[in-house]
């Protein structure tokens, strides 16, 4: 049992303010990989799965480890919010596939490629914003989140003036731990009221009152875009107006945060291994590699949860029908046994399995090509024009037990 283990709690946000307890996950790793979890009241308790196999087995066997019964978060819903709050994340097939399938073609690599042309002009005037000039500023808010953004407004067809509303919703939502970003910090405030919300978050009513009045304008005026494609199916009955919110909110934020995480992680992985930097400076067609290593490195969304069906074994530990088992992708990233010398930030490593965007299965990521796509093109029209790069202080991270993210980030960039 974990208590054996001293003071390891990682359901703690405070403990990864200083960024992801690592030691923590590897003792885990090697000496207890299926352990049972305490958690603090009302939560029950959940079994931490925290090498690469078993997250692997454990996703790939949605029969037996459901996202749709109990959802995907380690906070326990009860029916009433499981039938409001559910989004495509917590269903499993064939209500899943119906799901994904709206928007997959959209998100598809031919789909996101007609883009690119697209996005590298965007990503090469944010850095022609934020390069100006020698003076320090913040990565994070002048480059990092600017092109995904910039990119999620296009595919919605929205004004780009909507892009900073847009931002600060997502935050609120995502990092509901973080009183700096949240709007009622679920673990530190009454947010009984917001219990039929995602993320028990006050701003998704902003975010739904937002989508109402875009599917608005796209029934008075047809168009052919992301949103449109909602509408259509929730016209079409596919959707329910419980789900058509829950869509577009899953969008805003999968399609902004996470991506916006990747490339401040991978900025500062850079900038602490300026071998590796150089490297990528010298000879760029190692970019794509230097992005799977970025994606590894980086992990975004740091765990997801899933219910056990069924009574099951897995590495000898007796999971009961009910049971939360949450699968720590942050961990399995690290596994010695899948990557050797894990801590090694190299960006010719091959091959490189990381579970980033799952480890494949019905809930592979929908958005994992352009997140791939957006992450190559800021670094290969960034880095050709840095001389050097220098992190003034440590930056800021997200107090949350679910994302991985850079909220500040202070640097000069000293211009090639």
């Amino acid at each position: 049992m974990i208590d054996a283990l001293g003071q390891i709690d990682l359901a703690n946000p405070d403990h990864y303010v200083e960024g992801v307890p690592f030691e923590w996950f590897d003792r885990l790793r090697h000496e207890h990989p299926v352990v049972w979890h305490p958690e603090q009241p009302p939560n029950r308790g959940f079994w931490a799965i925290t090498r690469h196999d078993d997250l692997t087995a454990v996703h790939m066997d949605w029969e037996t480890f459901s996202s749709e019964i109990g959802a995907v978060g380690l906070e326990e819903l009860d029916e009433e919010q499981l039938q409001i709050r559910n989004s495509m994340l917590e269903t499993d097939p064939p209500r899943h596939t119906q799901m994904r399938k709206i928007c997959s073609k959209r998100f598809s690599a031919r789909g996101v490629g007609v883009y690119e042309d697209w996005i590298r002009d965007v990503a090469r005037g944010v850095l022609d914003r934020a390069l100006v000039s020698d003076e320090p500023f913040d990565f994070v808010s002048e480059i990092s989140r600017e092109l995904p953004i910039r990119f999620l407004c296009s595919i919605f067809t929205v004004p780009q003036d909507d892009a900073p509303a847009l931002i600060e919703w997502g935050d609120q939502m995502i990092a509901n731990q973080d009183p700096d970003l949240s709007a009622a910090v679920v673990d530190r405030e009454d947010t009984e009221e917001y219990r039929l919300l995602p993320f028990r978050s006050p701003t998704a009513r902003k975010v739904f009152a937002y989508a109402d009045r875009q599917r608005d304008l796209r029934l008075a005026d047809p168009a052919d875009d992301v949103i449109a494609a909602l509408v259509a199916a929730q016209n079409e009955g596919a959707l329910n107006e419980r789900e058509y919110h829950n869509y577009f909110a899953l969008l805003l934020i999968a399609g902004n945060e996470t991506t916006r995480h990747t490339i401040s992680s991978g900025m500062l992985a850079l900038a602490e291994h300026p071998d590796q930097l150089e490297l990528l400076q010298d000879e760029p067609d190692l970019i794509p590699r230097a992005v799977e290593e970025i994606l590894r490195w980086a992990t975004p969304v740091m765990h997801f949860r899933r219910t056990a069906t069924r009574d099951v074994e897995l590495r000898g530990q007796r999971i009961k029908a009910g049971d939360k088992v949450v699968t720590w992708y942050i961990s399995a990233n690290r596994d010695e046994g899948v990557f050797p010398d894990p801590y090694r930030f190299d960006v010719t490593r091959t091959p490189n399995d990381h579970v980033t965007f799952g480890p494949g299965g019905p809930h592979f990521c929908l958005g994992a090509h352009l997140a791939r796509l957006e992450t190559k093109i800021l670094f290969q029209e960034l880095l050709p024009r840095l001389r050097s790069i220098e992190i003034l202080g440590p930056p800021e991270r997200i107090r949350s037990d679910f994302v991985n993210g850079i909220k500040r980030m202070p640097v000069r960039i000293n211009p090639s």
